[in-house]
C-alpha cells in the first residue's frame, strides 16, 4: 500500500456549463494505492474550488467541493481477460494500467461532476431577478409592478383622469 497527497492542475474544465472547476485550477488529491490480485485499487478524495453563476441572480459563485472515488486499475493481462470473458458495459468500465501509470482524469471527472450542485446559488435565500424587468431583487427588496387583472382592465380607463370632467 502507498499513500500519496498531491496538488495537480486540471488540463480542461471539469463540470457543467453552470458550474465547473476551471482549467488550470489547483486540485488536491489524497490517494491510497493498494496492490490487489487484479491490479491496483485506487481509493481517494479530491478537493477543489468550483466557479460558476448563481442560477437565480447570475452573480458569480465560488464553492469549495469534495468528492470521493474508488477504482480498480487492472493489469494489462487481467484487463485482456475481462475483455475476452465479456464485453464491459458502461457501468463496468475496466480501467487499465499503462505500464506503471494510472490515468485518473476520467475517474476524477466521474467523482467531481456528480458532487457539484445542479443549481448553484450565491446564497440560500437569493431572491433572484424580477421576471418582468430583470432588476436584482436583492438590491431592491420592495420592488414590484402594478398588475391589473386582465378581466378588469377595461374598467381601469374609468379610474384615469378625464380632462373634460375637470372643466365642468
Amino acid at each position: 500500500m502507498h499513500e500519496i497527497r498531491r496538488t495537480v492542475t486540471l488540463p480542461d474544465d471539469v463540470g457543467t456549463d453552470v458550474i465547473a472547476i476551471p482549467a488550470g485550477s489547483p486540485v488536491a488529491l489524497d490517494l491510497r494505492l493498494e496492490s490487489v490480485v487484479e491490479g491496483v485499487l485506487v481509493t481517494g478524495s479530491v478537493s477543489a474550488s468550483a466557479a460558476g453563476a448563481c442560477v437565480r441572480c447570475l452573480d458569480p459563485v465560488e464553492l469549495a467541493m469534495t468528492g470521493t472515488f474508488q477504482e480498480l486499475f487492472a493489469y494489462a493481462d487481467r484487463a485482456a481477460h475481462h475483455h475476452e470473458v465479456g464485453a464491459p458495459t458502461d457501468e463496468d468500465e475496466v480501467h487499465e494500467l499503462v505500464g506503471d501509470l494510472v490515468d485518473l482524469e476520467p475517474v476524477l471527472r466521474d467523482a467531481v461532476v456528480p458532487a457539484l450542485p445542479f443549481q448553484p446559488v450565491c446564497r440560500a435565500d437569493c431572491p433572484g431577478l424580477c421576471p418582468r424587468c430583470g432588476i436584482r431583487l436583492a438590491d431592491d427588496p420592495d420592488h414590484h409592478h402594478e398588475e391589473i387583472d386582465p378581466r378588469w382592465s377595461s374598467l381601469s380607463a374609468l379610474l384615469q383622469d378625464d380632462p373634460q370632467q375637470k372643466r365642468n
